[in-house]
């Protein structure tokens, strides 16, 4: 029988912070057309190929708040157990499968990451490394893999306790949940999942399962595809310009290889080490794409495992999603309710055939045992026993997520509107926290409750029902400063540009604040005029109590476009609490190195940044010109070309800044280290 559990666990843990309290508006290029003709794209591939895959946070705020300072914390974690596996999901983490754990083989087939470690790569910036994360809605890592779900437990078949994760997406609006069994007897962990399209338009849909997994010295990643989309260009697989890609320790740069499964074939992907060893995952049709993710053997994508996760701890990603690429977005009908289910666990098979030059015979022999260790019509089975209980509710609700989901049932209600959340995923008045309660009032008051501009301005809402509201709250009380900023916020992120400037400006007389200032800049860079941003950002950090964020986003401008002069007046004038942020730092480092304080700069490339973005370069760059600069005055000339080029040779930066990820920084080799 499987035994499911809920029981703490105990994490080295940085802490996550606060999130930034200004809005990041949606990247205004919605799409990114693809030329189809000059990328040869085969033309069963283009349909959803850069369809509405410009980057979007609103209504969710960025987490930008973490450190790296680590202490024990302890975390809810719900534990699935049968005879041969031992699975650890933690809802307070996006509901990320931590573990799964192969008892006979005494195996951990994830790469369990043995820190909680956010780091800059998801859509809100913070995310985890290593386990299963599940990502939906926009292309990036999603916007709950920080945030808590809703769990809860029901009875699935033949009894076996299911674990439910379930949300609402708040920029597709649309529910969406997981069904976690582990039936007793079962080598494989199975997830059926559950989105739905509550409206009556098509929806631009994305889901990648993301599965970090240990990266084997040695080990290869096979799939049954004879070709793959490598740099948005189909290439035979799985040899691109002679080096084999299905050996991701082979490859000096990060990189992704998109295997390219032609309708019919079952959709399947396994990572095995040097033996034939490892973990699998398969699907039923609906989830069609595969991909490798590695980091490289360069040093830069060795730093970022130890940056990650810890020393030894080295992984890649397997991947599962509805499309090809994920530079595509599939088109979900209106109305429409997909499903599929997912499984995974250990897999073994000769290891001969698995490393075999021959790929066709090595993916045709995993093939084989993968249909005699999991047939295909099992999963299938498990698929429908999974479906009857999708519509039950669970029976006893283990954590609640935020309370937005309530919030937008609450609204539909008194609209006589309906949401499109099935009664099955039980979002209720409990959820409800202060980040809410402003919403609530001007739901159930007619206007949202007026705040001092000095403090936040709180959480956000993008939807017209909820503009609808702010607009008619304007006649009933609610002619404030907060109104005319929420408004704005909600204009520009709909593409009301004109409208957005008219109410920050309405806004600023009803007093002024730090907040419509700052989203004044945002406006003028979007017009391209530097100046007037830089001038509005500097009001803004001179009106109210300016947080931090302002200071920080101003700083990046004014480096941007290179006024170095500004910039450190900026810097002079902040209090020593704001100076202190990581960001302001490297900042300061900027024009310590431009007035040729030579010292100073070495001292800040010593610091902690947490929050170096991936495929960020600012620690690199700052570190060459630090050593060009030396080098031009010791020789008593200028910095040019062939001085930059001669440093890039002969100075390359240390391990611990070196967070390149591309072709600049590949020759800096690493040999495989161990792993777990």
């Amino acid at each position: 029988m499987t035994n499911l559990r809920v029981e703490p666990f105990i994490l080295p843990a940085a802490n996550l912070g606060l999130e930034n309290p200004l809005p990041v508006f949606r990247d205004p290029n919605i799409g990114h057309p693809v030329d189809f003709e000059a990328n040869h794209i085969p033309p069963e591939d283009r349909e959803g190929l850069g369809w509405a895959t410009g980057s979007r946070v609103l209504p969710y705020r960025i987490q930008d708040g973490y450190d790296r300072a680590r202490e024990p914390r302890e975390f809810l974690s719900v534990v699935l157990e049968n005879e041969f596996l031992r699975v650890r999901v933690l809802p307070e983490v996006g509901g990320k499968v931590w573990s799964i754990f192969a008892k006979p083989e005494n195996r951990e087939l994830l790469l369990s990451n043995p820190v909680y470690q956010p780091g800059n790569l998801a859509l809100r910036n913070a995310w985890t490394s290593g386990g299963i994360e599940w990502n939906i809605g926009q292309v990036g890592h999603h916007y709950h893999t920080c945030e808590t779900l809703h769990a809860g437990v029901l009875d699935g078949p033949g009894g076996a306790p299911v674990l439910r994760l379930y949300a609402w997406e708040r920029v597709k609006r649309v529910p969406y949940h997981l069904d976690l069994c582990l039936p007793g007897g079962a080598r494989f962990l199975y997830v059926r999942v559950r989105i739905i399209n509550p409206h009556d338009h098509d929806l631009p849909m994305y889901w990648w399962t993301n599965m970090g997994v240990p990266e084997y010295p040695g080990g290869r990643v096979i799939a049954p595809a004879d070709t793959a989309y490598h740099g948005l260009k189909v290439w035979d697989c799985p040899v691109i310009n002679g080096i084999d890609y299905s050996y991701c320790t082979q490859i000096k740069r990060s990189y992704d290889l998109f295997f390219r499964i032609l309708p019919g074939r079952r959709p399947w992907e396994v990572s095995l080490d040097r033996n034939g060893a490892g973990i699998l995952h398969t699907s039923t049709a609906r989830l069609r794409g595969r991909k490798l993710f590695a980091w490289g053997m360069n040093q830069g994508g060795r730093r970022w495992q130890e940056f990650l996760h810890a020393p030894g701890y080295n992984n890649k990603e397997i991947q599962a999603g509805l499309a090809y690429t994920q530079s595509h977005s599939a088109r979900m009908p209106a109305g429409a309710q997909w499903t599929w289910t997912e499984a995974m666990g250990y897999f073994a098979m000769n290891s001969r055939k698995a490393h075999s030059a021959d790929w066709q015979e090595a993916y045709t022999a995993a093939g084989e045992v993968l249909e005699s260790a999991l047939p295909r019509a099992e999963v299938e089975r498990m698929d429908g026993a999974l479906a009857e209980i999708a519509g039950k509710p669970v029976r006893r609700l283990i954590c609640r997520g935020p309370g937005w989901a309530a919030l937008e049932l609450q609204r539909a209600a008194k609209q006589g509107d309906n949401a499109g959340i099935p009664s099955e995923l039980s979002f209720e008045a409990d959820d409800l926290t202060p980040a809410q309660m402003p919403w609530l009032a001007l739901l159930e008051q007619g206007a949202l409750p007026e705040t001092d501009p000095k403090a936040e301005p709180g959480h956000f809402q993008i939807q017209s029902e909820w503009q609808a509201l702010l607009e008619n709250s304007l006649t009933r009380g609610g002619d404030h400063w907060l109104t005319w900023f929420h408004l704005g916020v909600m204009k520009l992120e709909a593409g009301d540009a004109d409208g957005a400037r008219s109410a920050w400006e309405t806004s600023l007389r009803r007093p002024p604040s730090s907040w419509a200032w700052r989203n004044l800049a945002v406006w003028h860079l979007r017009q391209g005029d530097v100046a007037a941003a830089a001038a509005a950002y500097d009001q803004a950090l001179r009106t109210g109590s300016a947080p931090v964020a302002i200071a920080v986003e101003y700083s990046r401008h004014l480096l941007r476009i290179n006024d170095v002069p500004a910039l450190g007046a900026l810097l002079a004038r902040l209090p020593d609490e704001m100076r202190g942020h990581e960001r302001l730092r490297l900042a300061a480092a900027w024009v310590a190195l431009h007035e040729g304080r030579f010292d100073e700069v070495r001292v800040a490339l010593r610091g902690q940044f947490a929050t170096i973005q991936e495929g960020e370069r600012s620690l690199s760059d700052l570190w060459f010109a630090l050593h060009e600069r030396e080098a031009a005055k010791e020789a008593g000339t200028e910095v040019n070309e062939a001085l930059k080029a001669r440093v890039r040779q002969e100075c390359p930066p240390p391990w611990e800044i070196d967070f390149r990820m591309s072709v600049e920084g590949a020759d800096l080799y690493i040999p495989p280290q161990a792993t777990q």
